[in-house]
């Protein structure tokens, strides 16, 4: 169910209006809706029936400590790639038995405090990442539970940038690199192997390639059994895409629903990853119209929103659907791009868009936001970062404030010795 719909000509997330918000708490601001966050988690559940499962929520997709908090409630679980991820989580209410860590590049501090934590395993990738885990279960007094991501070399079909499984990405193990990896793990007493992992790219549409690679990963699940040692979970990781445009993707009920016969011969834990199938069409950034300017031919909407707060156009030429929170009685369309106040010419959030004829002031709601939203926002050209706000039926909370030109010189200082 789409969350976001008109009422009298006037966009609302569930039950309040996004003006109403914009009026209490100005623009830029990205709104949520929670009915959408549980409708989406617990289409996930339907999937996986009576099947033993862990859905662990992917942080990086929307780290907002109110998101992890009603997903826990649900409850979720949470793939970290971060201590700063781990931290949030735990904040949030989760509970660390049901949390993933992933990550190419976790640090000593990081593992110690994940493992003093009591974490349900890690996901290590490389084997001096092993080796160094060790150390520092060593080191903590307590065994790692580990699982190993094996990169299954599966084309995922989505963007470059957001694909993960093949050989030329810097994620996981080889087949042959992983078999290895297992034996020395299965001879190091402060390792415990618990499972397998795999993950193979992000904004997926299709149900082929993640069955393609649990059936690798089956395969190398028999292979490494047949070693003598025992997998209690495997891992199959997230990327299922969403709407933006004229995507249609599996359902997560159906997805989960295909894997779970894929695996009817396993008797493990399924662990699946989500993010953004369960939070980007639950959030979208609304912004001000600030100007109106033309260029000869060329029009222009200049918005209060930028490139550091929403950076999916510019880093990926994605498409983000843009609809006018007031709906105009014309059908009059013209032509225009919608770009934002940063100093850069890649600064849009839509290129040459049929958008209704728009003035100043007028407010546009930027639609499936909710993943990969604020959490890569930045403050590139000394921008507060912007205010998150989430909906609960007929009432809003300011869940993040906005942040002030003090926050951006926080913990700076200035020496003694002047240039």
């Amino acid at each position: 169910m789409d969350h976001f719909q008109y009422r009298d000509g006037i966009l609302y997330c569930e039950d309040v209006s996004l003006e109403e918000i914009a009026e209490a708490v100005g623009t830029p601001f990205y709104c949520y809706s929670s009915a959408h966050l549980k409708d989406r988690f617990e289409a996930y559940k339907r999937g996986f029936g009576k099947r033993k499962h862990l859905i662990c929520f992917a942080v990086k997709s929307n780290s907002n400590l109110a998101v992890l908090n009603c997903l826990s409630g649900l409850g979720a679980g949470a793939d970290i790639v971060s201590g700063g991820e781990l931290f949030r989580a735990i904040k949030a209410g989760m509970r660390p038995e049901r949390i993933v860590y992933s990550g190419v590049g976790k640090t000593e501090e990081e593992m110690a405090y994940a493992l003093n934590e009591g974490i349900a395993m890690f996901n290590v990738e490389s084997l001096e990442e092993m080796a160094l885990l060790s150390k520092v279960s060593k080191k903590v007094g307590k065994k790692a539970p580990v699982a190993f991501r094996v990169n299954p070399d599966v084309d995922p079909k989505t963007h470059p940038y957001i694909s993960t499984g093949l050989k030329k990405n810097k994620f996981g193990l080889s087949r042959e690199q992983a078999l290895y990896a297992y034996k020395k793990a299965s001879t190091d007493k402060w390792l415990s192997i618990k499972g397998i992992d795999c993950h193979i790219g992000s904004q997926i549409t299709e149900i082929s390639p993640f069955i393609d690679a649990f059936r690798r990963l089956k395969d190398l699940i028999g292979q490494i059994e047949g070693m003598g040692i025992t997998l209690s979970h495997v891992d199959i990781g997230g990327g299922l895409g969403i709407s933006y445009k004229e995507e249609v993707p599996p359902s997560p009920e159906d997805y989960i629903s295909e894997m779970v016969k894929e695996a009817q011969d396993l008797d493990k834990t399924i662990i699946v990853e989500p993010g953004r199938s369960i939070c980007g069409n639950a959030g979208v950034l609304v912004t001000n119209i600030l100007y109106t300017k033309e260029n000869g031919s060329k029009r222009f909407y200049i918005v209060d929103a930028g490139m550091n707060d929403l950076g999916r156009p510019s880093l990926y030429d994605a498409y983000h659907e843009i609809r006018p929170v007031r709906q105009l009685n014309t059908e009059t369309e013209i032509e225009a791009d919608v770009v934002g106040p940063i100093c850069e010419t890649g600064d849009f959030l839509a290129r040459s868009r049929q958008l209704p004829q728009l003035s100043s002031g007028s407010l546009l709601s930027v639609m499936s936001a909710g993943a990969y939203g604020f959490t890569m926002a930045s403050n590139y050209n000394s921008r507060p970062r912007v205010s998150e706000v989430m909906v609960h039926g007929n009432r809003f909370h300011v869940v993040r404030k906005r942040e002030t030109w003090q926050d951006l010189v926080r913990g700076e200082t200035i020496p003694e010795e002047a240039c």
